[in-house]
């Protein structure tokens, strides 16, 4: 099979951002690439347009490459519900066994090794050229004999391999180095090592190119500087980025950062608002400060609403209602808003079958049934802002949320694909809705933001353009990773092609 795969000495080391690099270089060279990762443990999920669930990564990393996204280009999705076990999604669909302890010794060298190699024969029949990922670090020897992530991915699909280290973090030298040599054989597979998120003088680095290629016999293809102002969602709670405090910043909004968040990214749309500071919020006393708040999605609705409660930051977000603030809730974060949480088959927590929310919508919660994974388009319903007005997202949720007995002065949200959505009052100052990636429609972003502006007497903004400033990212880090690596290399030596 014709194509690379990114290996890293650690975790957030920048293997997504480089194999995302990979797919739009190689995509601008006219050529079909799939992007692939055998398994992927993250919250963070992507629902294709078959309403299958895989990494958002690989979802990114499709649309860097211009491809539809496919369940087997990431067929096995872990996503975490407790420390010590997960959710399997197995080729887009939950599967019925937990993943706990077992998973390493059945799991993975069963039906996991058999997904993987159904995955990579398919993408040998229908690509020119795979950009794999990998996992962590590939020196977990613990994990060796039954790891699908990494080096049994290089061995199986014959492809070589390319090391990614963080320069930023410190310590780049020695975590190439002991990589290297916990390897073993696999070793050999290691044809390229990229030094990462470098920032300075770049000539204050030669040196240790020099050093490492010398010590370890291995090209360096080269050093990627740090790349600020990326409009790619990230893969994972390692990588968010919102956006932080903004200088001359008329709006604040702040993001609970619940212990149990998924799909993060429904935040990364604001980090470009002209005006508009996104900040997280982790403790009481931020809330004053605030303008909006936005209650993200959570692995486990129950279990993070306790931890509002414990914090002190359920009465801290009651209080900023009543006092007039702007409250959004998506998917898990609007089902804490409603009354009552209902579980009685425990599908959302292992401790308590009902639980209440922080009453700020009149709807309740019932855990119950089938998950839910599909991609949404519908329009907008509610009164009080530009009805019919189109929008479109994705769900994926278990439980269904119906309106309480008394609703007045409450509205639907949406309307999508034919049933109501969401819940929202007055000027839509509290609401809550099902549909991520709300935020990234532009239009409904644009009303949400201008009905905070209106609030506080600031000049209103026309609508920011997200899918622009997405396309010019990914043309950007293609830019900048191509002109700091020996391409010519990459393509004469590891893909085996001669390059004009």
């Amino acid at each position: 099979m014709k194509g690379i795969m990114i290996q890293g000495t650690s975790s957030d080391s920048g293997k997504s951002f480089i194999a995302t690099a990979f797919c739009r270089i190689f995509s601008n060279m006219g050529r079909s690439v799939c992007p692939f990762k055998s398994q992927n443990m993250s919250n963070n999920s992507y629902v294709t347009k078959g309403g299958l669930e895989m990494g958002r990564a690989q979802g990114v990393q499709a649309e860097a490459a211009r491809v539809r996204a496919e369940v087997f280009m990431n067929p096995i999705l872990l996503k975490p519900r407790r420390d010590t076990s997960s959710e399997i999604v197995l080729m887009g669909k939950v599967f019925s066994a937990p993943c706990d302890r077992s998973y390493y010794r059945s799991f993975a060298t069963g039906v996991g090794l058999k997904a993987l190699r159904s995955a990579l024969a398919r993408i040998g029949r229908s690509y020119e050229i795979i950009v794999a990922e990998g996992a962590g670090s590939p020196a977990e020897i613990n994990l060796n004999q039954s790891e699908i992530v990494n080096m049994r991915v290089a061995r199986e699909a014959e492809l070589p391999v390319i090391l990614v280290t963080d320069v930023d973090r410190g310590g780049s030298l020695a975590s190439v180095v002991g990589t290297l040599e916990l390897l073993g054989e696999d070793r050999e597979r290691v044809k390229g090592i990229i030094f990462n998120k470098f920032r300075g003088d770049l000539a204050l680095f030669t040196d240790a190119v020099a050093w490492t290629e010398s010590y370890t016999g291995i090209k360096v293809l080269g050093v990627v500087p740090w790349i600020s102002g990326l409009l790619i969602e990230g893969e994972d709670a390692l990588s968010v980025n919102w956006g932080g405090w903004k200088e001359d910043s008329p709006l604040t909004v702040g993001v609970v950062k619940l212990p149990r968040i998924s799909n993060h990214t429904d935040i990364e749309a604001f980090r470009f608002e002209p005006g508009v500071s996104v900040i997280e919020v982790s403790s009481p006393s931020a809330v004053s400060r605030l303008d909006a708040l936005i209650l993200p999605g959570t692995k486990s609705t129950i279990t993070d609403m306790k931890y509002l409660e414990e914090t002190g930051l359920a009465e801290a977000i009651k209080g900023f209602s009543k006092r007039g603030g702007y409250i959004f809730g998506i998917c898990g974060g609007y089902q804490m808003m409603g009354h009552g949480l209902f579980d009685p088959n425990h599908l959302d927590n292992e401790t308590v079958t009902e639980y209440a929310g922080l009453g700020l919508l009149p709807v309740d919660t019932v855990f119950m049934g089938e998950k839910t994974t599909k991609r949404r388009r519908g329009r907008i319903i509610h009164p009080d802002i530009a009805r019919d007005t189109e929008i479109s997202g994705y769900e994926i949720h278990f439980g269904r949320t119906v309106p309480a007995e008394r609703t007045e002065g409450f509205r639907p949200l949406f309307e999508l694909d034919g049933e109501t959505d969401g819940m929202a009052g007055a000027g839509i100052k509290t609401a809550g809705t099902y549909l991520h990636n709300v935020f990234h429609n532009d239009v409904f972003r644009g009303i949400w933001l201008n009905k905070i502006r209106e609030s506080k007497g600031v000049p209103q903004r026309e609508p920011f353009n997200s899918e622009n400033a997405k396309e010019n990212a990914y043309e950007r880090l293609a830019s900048v990773v191509s002109r700091s690596i020996d391409m010519k290399y990459v393509i004469n030596e590891l893909l085996g092609e001669s390059h004009e």
